[in-house]
C-alpha cells in the first residue's frame, strides 16, 4: 500500500482569494488521491511556521510574499510550487490570475457603458497591482480613452486612518472629469473609493464609477453603494496549483530550466450598484441597452429591442454605435458570449445545455459564432482555462 503524500499549504486563511485557492486544492484531492495536508491558521505576510524547518513532506504550495518565508522553503529542497504575484523565488512553478485579462475585462466593462473617461487607482507597491494598471492603461488608449492613475505610494495598503493618505485620494478622485469609471485594484481598494466619495458628495455611480476585483461579497455588500466586482477564479488557479505539484512530485525531475508558469483568466463580473449606469443622457439609448443586458440570454433579437424604445433601427444602431462601438446585434452577442464563457468554466453543463442557457438556438451556433470571436472552440476553451500560457 503507497503512503500518502505530505504536503504544506502555506496558505494565509484570512481573505476570500486564498480561501478560493484551498477550495480549489480541496477539488483536486477529492478527483485524486488524498495527501496528507499540514495547514495552520495564518495572515498574510505571516512568518514561516516553526515546525517548517525540521517537517519531512513531499512538497508544499505556498504563497511567497516575503523573504523569510522564500527562504524557508527554499532550504526544505522540496517540490514548491509559488501561488504569489510577488514571485521572490523566480525560479519556482508559478500559479497565478491572469492580470492583463483582468485589466482588459475591466475596460471593456466600462466601454460597454460608453466610459470615454477611465482612471486606475492602485497599490503599485505589489506586482499584480502595477501589472493590472500597466494592461489597463495600454487598453484605455488604444480604446482612445482618457487615462488618469493613483498610486498609494506606499508599502502598506491603503490606511484610511493615514490623513495624509486620504487627503491625496480625495484630491485625486475631485481632480478627474464626470463621468468617470474607476478601476479599483481590489476590492479594500474600491471600498475605500466609495467611502471618500460618500464624503465628498460625490454621486456613485452617475459621476463616478467603480469595479473592484476579487468579489469579496461580505466587503462588496457592505459598500454604499454596493461594490461590482471582478470575479478572479481562485478554484481553477488553487486547482491547477495541485495537480503542478502533484505532477513534480510524482517527477524525478523537481527543477525544470523554465519554469512552469500558469496564468488563471477571470471568471466574470459580479455587476452591482456602484458601476450600475451608463455614461449617456440617451434615455431611449440606456433604456435599450438595459433591456438587452437583462434579455440578451433569453434569445432576443434587435427586432426585440426596438419594440422597447421610439426609435428607428437606423437610429438605435448608430446611437449605440457612438457610444459603445457596437452595434445593438453584436452587444446581444457580447452578453451572449461572455455567459457562456462563465459556464465552460464554471460548471460541467454540455456545449447543447450551456448553448440553451447563453441564449444560443443551437450548440452549432454557438461553436461558430465562440470560434470567430475567440479563435476557441467552447471545448477548447473550457479546457484553457488550466492550461499554462
Amino acid at each position: 500500500m503507497t503512503s500518502r503524500r505530505s504536503v504544506a499549504l502555506l496558505l494565509e486563511t484570512s481573505n476570500a482569494y486564498a480561501r478560493g485557492l484551498l477550495d480549489g486544492i480541496i477539488d483536486y484531492l477529492r478527483e485524486h488521491e488524498q495527501w496528507s495536508i499540514h495547514l495552520g491558521e495564518q495572515e498574510r505576510g505571516a512568518k514561516p511556521p516553526h515546525w517548517l524547518k525540521n517537517w519531512r513532506g513531499d512538497g508544499i504550495i505556498a504563497r511567497i510574499e516575503t523573504e523569510a518565508i522564500a527562504n524557508a522553503v527554499r532550504q526544505t529542497g522540496l517540490p514548491i510550487v509559488d501561488v504569489s504575484a510577488a514571485r521572490l523565488v523566480p525560479s519556482l512553478p508559478w500559479v497565478e490570475t491572469d492580470d492583463r485579462e483582468i485589466a482588459r475585462m475591466a475596460l471593456e466593462h466600462f466601454l460597454s457603458r460608453g466610459f470615454h473617461s477611465v482612471a486606475f487607482c492602485g497599490e503599485n507597491y505589489f506586482n499584480w497591482s502595477r501589472w493590472r494598471a500597466e494592461a489597463f492603461e495600454e487598453f484605455a488608449n488604444e480604446a482612445e480613452c482618457q487615462f488618469e492613475s493613483f498610486d498609494s505610494g506606499s508599502r502598506r495598503r491603503l490606511n484610511m486612518g493615514n490623513t495624509r493618505q486620504r487627503t491625496r485620494l480625495a484630491k485625486w478622485i475631485l481632480s478627474l472629469p464626470r463621468p468617470t469609471g474607476i478601476f479599483a485594484c481590489y476590492d479594500f481598494m474600491g471600498q475605500q473609493i466609495l467611502d471618500v466619495c460618500r464624503e465628498l458628495e460625490i454621486s456613485v455611480p452617475e459621476q463616478i464609477a467603480v469595479l473592484g476585483v476579487d468579489n469579496d461579497q461580505r466587503l462588496c455588500r457592505l459598500c454604499s453603494p454596493p461594490l461590482s466586482s471582478i470575479i478572479p477564479d481562485t478554484r481553477a488557479t488553487g486547482y491547477a496549483a495541485a495537480q503542478l505539484l502533484d505532477e513534480l512530485m510524482t517527477s524525478s525531475r523537481t527543477r525544470k530550466s523554465q519554469p512552469a508558469q500558469i496564468l488563471i483568466p477571470p471568471q466574470g463580473i459580479a455587476e452591482r450598484q456602484s458601476s450600475d449606469m451608463y455614461a449617456s443622457d440617451d434615455v431611449d439609448l440606456v433604456a435599450a441597452l438595459r433591456f438587452i443586458r437583462e434579455h440578451a440570454c433569453e434569445g432576443i433579437t434587435v427586432n426585440d429591442v426596438l419594440r422597447q424604445v421610439p426609435l428607428s433601427r437606423r437610429a438605435l444602431e448608430a446611437r449605440c454605435q457612438k457610444l459603445t462601438g457596437r452595434t445593438p446585434h453584436a452587444e446581444i452577442t457580447r452578453i451572449k458570449l461572455e455567459r457562456s464563457k462563465r459556464l465552460l468554466r464554471q460548471t460541467g453543463l454540455t456545449v447543447h445545455e450551456v448553448a440553451q442557457r447563453s441564449g444560443f438556438s443551437q450548440a452549432e451556433y454557438l461553436s461558430v459564432v465562440f470560434k470567430k470571436q475567440t479563435g476557441q472552440t467552447p471545448g477548447e476553451f473550457r479546457s484553457s482555462g488550466l492550461a499554462g500560457s
